[in-house]
């Protein structure tokens, strides 16, 4: 054995003690999977669902490692959400674009609050009790706005924390720390430097002023929600270089690697000796197997992209749900009715915390459109010498709807691609796969955007329910369209005519100013 795999496993000496099955290993027993094994799949997959174990157990059923006793390594991070997230993810891409890629692109935007630990398998719900255990003490404290000041060097650019909130960011991390080591007796480190987010490292020198330029349009003050995310990483792979394949690929040998397009591949640079050049040698972390695979067939990825998330807690809801717990106890006390509690456990919680999340507005751009493909003289060839309209391509629309003007309208209104039909059609399966639900549907007049939206709310179910308010308020300022003219654009009546579930009572927000300014002029005394 490599003396590697020997420290490897002296730290997981210790045997698994399993208390009861749990809700999620129950049915992995029943299927017949060993208990270390379920386990294992469990912590692999982040403990979401007993479908995705069984379904990491079948695709690793060839893998030698199945049965060793390694477990994961866990870390804790704090992660924005909002519109400061969306700053740092733009930064992280212009960065990248200009300055080429720095090793702060390896990880997501974040804080460390501890080092990586283990734990051992059967142990890691008691992780997701310490994380609720340490955001529930000190959620009353949480800073509403962590503040962030921009500090730079000639190797490292990123947002310290300061003051108070640092010390209350590090009174979670160490209180976490001894929730971990009294429900799982596991050692947690928790971060005792200063508390920073990266935003550079390891960069040129020269290309710091560009990133400092870069850094100050971030703008730390804006809405953030403050989120504490529980990690895991596969600890084997830790100093391994990771690839994400581009294309799939069949083994022509019995120790080459099978590939699929999305597979991570881990590769030792210092074992790559016994390879010919264009090839590698590598672990497959879905599989679990170790083969050669042509290098070409893949790209260099994150080393964050392999991580498993597994357990949230955002505080900014929390404080919600603890003040509305405490009107509600308010309200017993002065004997006002109310509805009847019922206990909820941590994931019932946390999915509670989820659905306030989601209770926002969704902006969806519209899918391909036609002329994006086949240019400007689209029209001319779909086009017959008396106006009628053939498809000479698959990704043209199968037909067009009825305009009162002709076939020519739609030279400045184009409609979907085949290709951006399915791409409507997959916007509208994810949003009913996350369980989002929609109320209210409004798009511009542009045809594009309406069949758009018919076709994710087709994808919902929602088609017949859900009428789409069409908004002239929402179209693309008009000089930014190519022609001279202005778009003619199709009416209510012939868009409900062509089977769009348009609504014909809805008043548009123009329609709503202009009722306002007369309003205001009556108050003045004048219409």
């Amino acid at each position: 054995m490599a003396a590697g795999e020997t420290q490897l496993y002296a730290k997981v000496s210790n045997k698994l003690k399993v208390r009861g099955p749990s809700l999620l290993l129950e049915p992995l027993l029943g299927m017949g999977f060993p208990v270390h094994t379920a386990l294992k799949a469990l912590a692999a997959t982040g403990r979401k669902t007993a479908e995705e174990a069984s379904d990491w157990l079948r695709c690793h059923r060839n893998d030698p490692s199945l049965d060793d006793p390694i477990p994961q390594e866990y870390a804790l991070f704090l992660c924005p959400t909002g519109s400061l997230l969306e700053q740092l993810q733009e930064f992280w891409r212009e960065s990248k674009r200009q300055c080429t890629k720095n090793r702060a692109h390896e990880i997501f935007p974040h804080i460390t609050l501890c080092d990586f630990f283990t734990c051992e398998d059967h142990k890691v719900e008691c992780l997701y009790e310490a994380l609720k255990r340490a955001g529930d003490r000190i959620r009353g404290s949480f800073p509403l706005v962590v503040p962030l000041a921009l500090h730079s060097s000639i190797s490292y650019l990123g947002f310290f924390v300061n003051d108070s909130p640092a010390d209350v960011i590090r009174e979670f991390a160490t209180t976490f720390a001894m929730e971990v080591a009294v429900l799982a007796d596991c050692t947690v480190k928790p971060c005792a430097k200063q508390l920073h987010l990266t935003l550079a490292h390891k960069f040129y020198p020269h290309h710091q002023r560009t990133l400092e330029q870069l850094a100050r349009a971030i703008h730390p003050g804006h809405s953030c929600q403050w989120t504490a995310v529980l990690y895991s990483r596969d600890m084997r792979f830790v100093h391994y270089q990771t690839l994400r394949a581009l294309f799939q690929y069949k083994p022509q040998n019995e120790d080459e690697l099978t590939l699929s397009p999305g597979d991570y591949i881990f590769v030792d640079p210092t074992q790559q000796e016994e390879t010919s050049e264009g090839w590698v040698i590598g672990t497959s972390q879905r599989t679990g197997c170790r083969g050669f695979l042509p290098e070409n067939y893949t790209e260099q990825a994150n080393e964050s992209d392999t991580w498993v998330k597994h357990r949230t807690y955002t505080f900014s809801l929390a404080m919600d749900l603890a003040s509305r717990k405490d009107g509600e106890a308010s309200s017993r006390r002065n004997g006002e009715p109310h509805p009847p509690q019922t206990p909820r456990d941590v994931s019932s919680i946390q999915a509670l915390q989820a659905t306030i999340a989601r209770k926002s507005v969704l902006v969806v751009r519209h899918g391909e459109r036609v002329d994006q493909i086949f240019g400007k003289s689209w029209l001319q060839q779909c086009s017959t010498p008396d106006g009628k309209y053939y498809r000479p391509d698959l990704n043209f629309p199968c037909s067009l709807p009825r305009r009162s003007s002709g076939i020519k309208d739609f030279e400045n209104d184009p409609p979907l691609s085949s290709c951006g039909i399915f791409q409507s059609r997959m916007a509208g399966e994810a949003l009913l796969d996350s369980g989002i639900r929609i109320t209210s549907v409004f798009t511009s007049p542009a045809l594009r955007c309406v069949q758009t939206a018919k076709h994710i709310l087709e994808e919902l179910k929602l088609e017949k329910t859900i009428k789409i308010r069409v908004e002239p308020g929402i179209f693309e300022w008009t000089k930014w369209e190519s022609g001279k003219t202005t778009p003619t654009l199709m009416t209510l009546d012939e868009l409900q005519e062509a089977g769009f579930n348009v609504s014909m009572d809805y008043r548009f927000l123009l329609w709503v100013c202009a009722s306002a300014k007369k309003i205001k002029r009556k108050e003045n005394g004048s219409w």
